[in-house]
């Protein structure tokens, strides 16, 4: 097998391999000779059949075997006698012409880890901003779940409905004098003024009483989910079967039994828990892209191109996503486009971190245990049906690719969390408001990657499906920013992960 060096650019490498013919050929007698004990032909005893036989029969399949395995070796061979760490998959290429009895040769194209000095832990410097969880935001809280949690009680018969009562009615929708599919339920609740219904639905019903029959006409929104029904005119034929008026939720033990707690302070204690944990975590991710910020001005190298593509076209394709989701497609799009040299500079930046923080985790002993890879697997497992759950165990263990893109997120974790412990942190504390917009800032600092950058233009999210049989319900529509919810700094989303293993490197032909 010969070796050639063929190109040596910055991270970029390639060689130009050849594997002799005899060498090859030597390769195929000696698998001939494992197997002609086992192979079987009519006239001959077991184990005796003659080897040219044995080679005329499977001399097909060994030679393709054979030459597959050759190369894969060859693969391993260039990256151990030159002490290559490939960033991606190297890119074989096997020789045109190639014919049984001939040298083989083929191409080994890879980029290359750049090499890192991971910087010295102590000195950092981190400010943690805490949020205190006081009294009143527990009871604010408190509060809330009895407002989710309102019951109604039935109002006089004489009681016209207006905003905030709750009507239980039965309705028929048509259009054109013809019922459509969907369009009926009975005793549906609906509170007024609640924008559970679609446009104009809930206004024309104040002022109805128990008993009532009405019909209203409606309008379809143009870009209702139900494209039959989309931008059309509806009748709804309505009786309102009783008009309800909001009881009065009182706060008290009671009140946290029938939610399944033993009084009011175990509901207290119970919020309170969840509102430190919500906020220790935004403490956690300011100090995390803080910390991530202090490590990307301090270093700059060349990063392989390659695994920049990968996490660029990550991002894209996520961006496309919502996009295909959004109101106005085009606009976003648009928007995109404009953007793409910040979203290239966004996964250049998440790949030098992660390369980075794998390399301080590499100097510092930081692993990821037998055990806590296993956990993982079978979390992830989790989202397949279970019959494929097996399945999906036995690809990550047989694939170091995938189990190393599993494994990357909690590695990084562990990171931060070693340079967390080493760090020298300050605590201020701040208001929840001021801690959303510390990481605010550091998010639009991080995604627009230059000073003067203008932040991105908000985009509304895709609309929930209707409830079936609900035709008239009105779906939600939430607004989330565009650029950040497909491109987050790496307080939230991990750094692109770490080099692929050079071992089953890609040996096609």
């Amino acid at each position: 097998m010969q070796i050639k060096e063929t190109a040596n650019e910055g991270l970029k490498r390639a060689y130009a391999v050849t594997i002799a013919a005899k060498d090859i050929d030597a390769r195929i007698d000696s698998e001939v000779k494992k197997i002609a004990p086992q192979v079987k032909m009519p006239g001959f005893r077991p184990g005796k059949v003659p080897a040219n036989l044995v080679r005329k029969m499977h001399g097909e399949q060994l030679h393709a075997q054979t030459v597959n395995d050759m190369i894969r070796e060859s693969v391993d061979k260039v990256m151990a006698e030159n002490k290559l760490r490939p960033a991606m998959q190297p890119k074989v290429e096997f020789g045109e012409g190639y014919e049984e009895g001939k040298d083989a040769s083929l191409t080994v194209e890879l980029e290359v880890l750049p090499e890192v000095d991971a910087p010295e832990v102590e000195g950092l410097k981190l400010e943690r901003l805490m949020v205190p969880v006081t009294d009143e935001q527990v009871m604010d809280a408190v509060n809330r779940i009895a407002e989710g949690n309102k019951s109604y009680k039935d109002a006089p018969k004489t009681k016209k409905a207006a905003d905030g009562d709750q009507l239980i009615i039965d309705f028929v929708g048509s259009i054109d004098g013809v019922e459509f599919e969907g369009g009926k339920a009975e005793n549906t609740p609906l509170v007024i003024g609640s924008g559970q219904f679609i446009p104009g639905f809930e206004e024309q019903l104040t002022g109805v009483k128990t008993g009532d029959e009405k019909t209203i006409t409606v309008t379809f929104p143009a870009d209702y989910p139900a494209e039959h029904l989309a931008g059309k005119d509806a009748q709804f034929a309505i009786k309102v079967q009783q008009v309800k008026v909001p009881a009065e939720t009182k706060v008290d033990d009671e009140f946290a039994k029938n939610l399944g707690l033993e009084n009011l302070d175990k509901l207290k204690e119970l919020l309170r828990g969840q509102l430190e944990q919500e906020t220790a975590g935004l403490t956690r991710t300011q100090m995390k892209r803080q910390l991530l910020d202090t490590l990307a001005a301090g270093h700059d190298f060349a990063v392989p191109q390659g695994m920049v593509d990968a996490e660029f076209d990550q991002i894209w394709a996520q961006l496309q996503q919502e996009a295909a989701r959004a109101d106005d497609s085009a606009a976003m799009l648009k928007e995109m486009e404009d953007e793409k040299d910040d979203y290239r500079r966004i996964a250049e930046r998440r790949v030098r971190l992660g390369l980075l923080l794998s390399e301080i985790g590499q100097k510092n002993g930081v692993e990821v245990t037998a055990n806590e890879m296993q956990m993982l697997i079978q979390q992830a497992a989790q989202q397949y049906r279970a019959e494929d759950r097996q399945r999906f165990v036995d690809y990550v263990r047989n694939e170091p690719m995938a189990a190393a893109q599993l494994r990357a997120p909690l590695y990084e974790d562990k990171v931060v969390d070693f340079l967390f412990d080493k760090a020298e942190i300050t605590d201020r504390e701040v208001t929840r408001e001021e801690l959303e917009a510390a990481i605010e800032a550091e998010e639009d600092a991080a995604a627009d990657a230059k000073p003067a950058k203008k932040a991105a233009a908000k985009k509304p999210a895709a609309k929930k499906a209707p409830a079936k049989k609900e035709a008239a319900e009105k779906p939600a529509a939430k607004k989330t920013p565009a650029k950040k919810a497909a491109a987050k700094d790496e307080g939230e989303k991990k750094p692109a992960a770490k080099k692929a293993p050079a071992k089953k490197a890609a040996a096609k032909k």
